[in-house]
């Protein structure tokens, strides 16, 4: 097991950009980058035992620094959307910028995937560590943020841990773009999908939750047994017309906290089978529904509209105004800590 650094390029006011490579007793290989802690390589064996880069990314360092899909990036302080981009805590109001229409999306625009990590190599991970001060994003509270890549024996375990000086809203995930025949592949609409959610959060046309929790039985949004992705992902169904594609929050089955099998994808084309394990209370299954290849991928890949698909484990979107959502408050004097993997297979 071994982790190799490479010097990657000097980005002007941003600083020195290196790249992490893992390798290990299994057949996986990741590689990651100080820039935003990003996840630009997954590498696991198809059914013939050829290696397949199974997330969308950059190899150009420019690109990933503009990256406007926010392939394979940690998104903090909050991820997914904050209506009216703003929020009340301990009788204080909090604006945030307004970068989706009215509203919040992955904390504004100043993002952690733009910023340089401390990186803590190890036998078979790498530790990111990041401080986010109070007033940072509009967010109160100075946030110390850790997310660990650790590589497995067929896949990775994404670790976040995050303690702060104040009550705060802490909501961390991994924004990695799938595409289980390969990165440059394209079209995934015969890939199956499973996820261990009865029920859903309906959003309004700015896709900011309802409020509501609804049950996926008889929509597309049903998923509790193997489904094409492409099956039904152009249904005249308001949710899926509104986002255009699947762009939800699916409500998982299991106990708060426990971490568990909460989905999988499978490709016939390559054999590869993933399996997600989280402990979070949601997961926001996402079509790739806004990709328009702005930059050229990996290997001058193109990255268009559906070329991957994300499984974001999270808080619920808007939880900081629903109060029958999990919260997605952190006491000050409390931590958080959650962890997510991805387990690949063949069959």
């Amino acid at each position: 097991m071994a982790v190799r650094k490479e010097y990657w390029g000097t980005l002007p006011e941003v600083g020195v950009v290196y790249r992490y490579y893992i390798s290990g007793e299994g057949s996986t290989e990741a590689v990651v980058t100080n820039l935003g802690a990003i996840l630009l390589s997954l590498k696991t064996p198809d059914r013939e035992g050829k290696l397949r880069d199974v997330v969308l990314g950059y190899d150009d360092l420019n690109a990933c620094l503009q990256n406007p899909p926010h392939l394979g990036a940690v998104i903090g302080r909050n991820a997914n959307r904050i209506g009216g981009a703003s929020f009340t805590l301990n009788g204080k109001e909090y604006p945030l910028t307004k970068n989706d229409g009215e509203n919040n999306l992955h904390s504004g625009n100043d993002f952690y995937r733009v910023r340089l990590w401390n990186a803590e190599p190890g036998e078979n991970s790498v530790t990111f560590r990041l401080e986010s001060p109070d007033g940072d994003q509009g967010f109160p509270g100075n946030a110390v943020i850790s997310t660990e890549y650790t590589l497995t024996e067929r896949g990775i375990r994404i670790h976040y841990h995050v303690t702060c000086d104040q009550d705060t809203v802490v909501n961390l995930t991994n924004h990695s773009y799938f595409q289980l025949d390969g990165h440059a592949a394209g079209d995934f609409s015969e890939q199956r999908v499973w996820i261990d959610a009865d029920s859903y959060t309906p959003s309004d046309a700015a896709l900011i939750p309802t409020g509501e929790i609804a049950p996926v039985a008889g929509t597309p949004l049903d998923f509790r047994r193997f489904r094409r992705i492409g099956l039904s992902i152009d249904e005249d169904f308001l949710p899926l017309v509104q986002a255009g594609g699947y762009d939800h929050n699916f409500v998982l089955n299991h106990q708060p906290s426990v971490f568990s099998l909460a989905a999988r994808a499978e490709s016939d084309a390559s054999g590869i089978g993933m399996s997600v394990y989280t402990d979070q209370p949601g997961l926001q299954f996402y079509t790739g529904n806004f990709l328009a290849g702005e930059f050229p991928g990996k290997e001058g890949a193109a990255y268009g509209r559906r070329t991957g698909y994300c499984f974001e484990s999270q808080a619920f979107p808007d939880a900081v105004h629903k109060e029958n959502f999990p919260t997605a408050v952190l006491k000050k004097g409390e931590v958080y800590d959650t962890v997510t993997e991805y387990r690949f297979y063949c069959f």
